[in-house]
């Protein structure tokens, strides 16, 4: 049995590509997106919470006709890109007066999950506005966290599927690539970290690093119907010193290498960034080691 494609974690036989064959030619009236849900269902490719894999699955069979292994049916449609056309999220009117002191008199913090409630468009709103890097809608599976004190947004939190291949981390866990590619649903990786810049109080980003760490795993089973075991972020030295991570004891792994997810030439194009890890829970290293 000869393995023609890997993608996504999932290798493809010669029998898988006659199987898909087959299939394409017992459904010749179905699009392809059609195509992708019946092939999720023959194979019960489902993500951990049960849905059809079939975004993932679409990508695979595009792969594979492209590659001259299958041939699909014409394209009947072409829907806009959201991530092309997307519009920026609205401006978020909050009452920015400077917020000083100690941690203690901002007490007591708010932690809410915004992802699919009413304050996701606050949470982005403010990203948008205030983050170095604005707003990036996240691919996969997602959480979003607003701290408030009282009435006022203080602190903004984003967690997103963690990138499939890094070095650093991938030599702290020791895990093998098979275990990676089965477990890599387990990580999750913080995109945006943001303290409101009129808010001037020490240790408070420490702090929240430490609360959200005690939640997001309970979070992300309730969501997606599994747990994570491990976080991770990435901190460009040049611009920040992580140091809030380090006070919250988040591990320095090493740096990355410059070139990307998608690097082909092997020569570094963007900037180094520190890799940053926190383990949820003592035993994560044999939770994400196992495979089967």
């Amino acid at each position: 049995m000869a393995i023609v494609l890997r993608h996504r974690g999932r290798q493809v036989s010669d029998e898988d590509v006659a199987f898909i064959r087959e299939l394409i030619a017992r459904h010749g009236g179905l699009s392809r997106r059609r195509l992708s849900v019946e092939l999720c269902r023959a194979w019960d490719w489902r993500q951990p919470n049960g849905v059809l894999r079939d975004m993932v699955c679409r990508g695979l069979l595009l792969a594979l006709h492209r590659a001259g292994h299958v041939e699909l049916p014409p394209v009947r449609q072409r829907p806009p890109n959201p991530f092309v056309t997307r519009a920026r999220r609205r401006l978020v009117e909050v009452d920015s007066t400077p917020i000083r002191g100690s941690l203690g008199a901002l007490r007591p913090l708010l932690f809410q999950q915004v992802r699919r409630t009413p304050q996701e468009a606050v949470h982005d709103g403010l990203i948008e506005q205030h983050h170095p890097l604005g707003y990036t809608q996240p691919v996969g599976e997602h959480l979003k966290y607003l701290v408030t004190a009282g009435e006022r947004p203080v602190a903004c939190f984003a967690l997103s599927s963690a990138p499939r291949h890094l070095g650093p981390r991938d030599r702290f866990i020791g895990w093998s690539p098979q275990a990676r590619r089965s477990n890599i649903h387990l990580l999750a990786y913080n995109t945006r970290f943001l303290v409101l810049p009129w808010v001037q109080v020490e240790h408070l980003a420490s702090h929240v690093l430490g609360r959200l760490a005690r939640r997001v795993s309970a979070d992300w089973e309730q969501l997606y119907g599994h747990p994570v075991h491990y976080l991770e972020s990435f901190v460009e030295p040049d611009r920040h010193a992580g140091t809030c991570y380090r006070a919250a004891n988040w591990h320095f792994l090493g740096q990355t290498t410059g070139r990307g997810k998608d690097d082909q030439t092997g020569v570094a194009n963007r900037p180094l960034k520190e890799v940053l890890g926190y383990p949820l829970t003592r035993c994560f290293r044999e939770l994400l080691s196992r495979v089967g």
